[in-house]
């Protein structure tokens, strides 16, 4: 049995998107629908998508996004590694349909069939169930690498970039009746990570090869890779390496009740429309994330 995915997706800003994207071409329970970009330069970010499909020597469906948030101001106007494009083949024509329109014929042409993989900010999935409500209920799951939903004391940050990004839209998406509801958060994404000599050794692999190259802008500033997203892919398959607790997600969308796009998780909740992973298993994802690329 394969899994039919629609990604949305803001490659091009934190590497983990490309991971992510790698991984789902090589892991063959995946059927890849299709994939939307989404913040600024959304066509960049597709140029950026359709290189490493096309490293994978696969042709699927990429449809450029929203740009701009739907209330607040665009924390993320540049996609800084598209800088990379002129090294690799890609195409720069896409089709002129709009990513939600794409998403809402995906998704209803194969009614409860299609996982919702959301890895950026919200802008076209609140735009979506807004537009086409009957999507919600026609969707197997929403699995999202948004929020952070525990304290620890490594963590500094309330809010995670995703949900921050565009918080009305983190909030319409949060409060949409979709059967399954998951949402990998900050505070596990980040015991998943990688020193860059390490991802450098390791990503070995044809398709990890315009990855690791989008990856060296990245590591102009930061000398780590943390898998966020690929956490979020990975999870699709693996169900030992999130345990998921069911609870209530509240979404702070009020800039005068605290900060915009911080996620209130509450697990002793009557209602439970909401798994929240808040456990993670390193050594099994990372056996997961590169088994499927067979370079041990």
């Amino acid at each position: 049995m394969t899994v039919k995915i629609l990604l949305d997706t803001d490659i091009g800003s934190d590497i983990d998107d490309a991971v992510a994207l790698a991984y789902l071409l090589m892991q063959p329970e995946a059927e890849l629908l299709g994939i939307t970009t989404v913040s600024g330069q959304s066509q960049l970010r597709a140029e950026m998508a359709d290189v490493i499909c096309r490293a994978a020597g696969r042709e699927v469906p990429i449809i450029p996004g929203v740009e701009e948030p739907l209330l607040v101001a665009n924390r993320q106007p540049l996609a800084q590694q598209a800088l990379k494009l002129a090294n690799w083949p890609h195409r720069t024509d896409f089709p002129k349909q709009k990513a939600v329109d794409f998403l809402a014929e995906q998704i209803l042409a194969h009614p409860g069939e299609v996982t919702l993989l959301t890895i950026g900010p919200l802008t076209n999935i609140g735009l979506l169930f807004a537009l086409y409500p009957e999507t919600v209920g026609a969707l197997d799951q929403l699995v999202m690498m948004c929020g952070v939903f525990t304290e620890m004391p490594d963590n500094p940050w309330k809010a995670e970039w995703n949900a921050l990004l565009d918080p009305h839209a983190t909030e319409m998406v949060y409060n949409a009746p979709v059967k399954v509801h998951r949402s990998i958060g900050l505070d596990v994404t980040r015991q998943v990570r990688m020193p860059a000599a390490e991802v450098r050794a390791r990503f070995n692999h044809p398709v990890l090869a315009p990855v690791l190259d989008f990856a060296e802008v990245w590591f102009q500033k930061e000398d780590m890779m943390i898998f966020h997203d690929p956490l979020a892919a990975v999870s699709l398959f693996e169900s030992e390496v999130c345990q998921f607790t069911p609870g209530l997600v509240q979404v702070n969308s009020d800039a005068a009740a605290g900060l915009l796009g911080e996620t209130l998780f509450d697990p002793e909740s009557q209602e439970k429309p909401h798994q929240v992973a808040l456990q993670v298993d390193p050594e099994c994802f990372f056996e997961a994330y590169f088994g499927v690329f067979d370079t041990g």
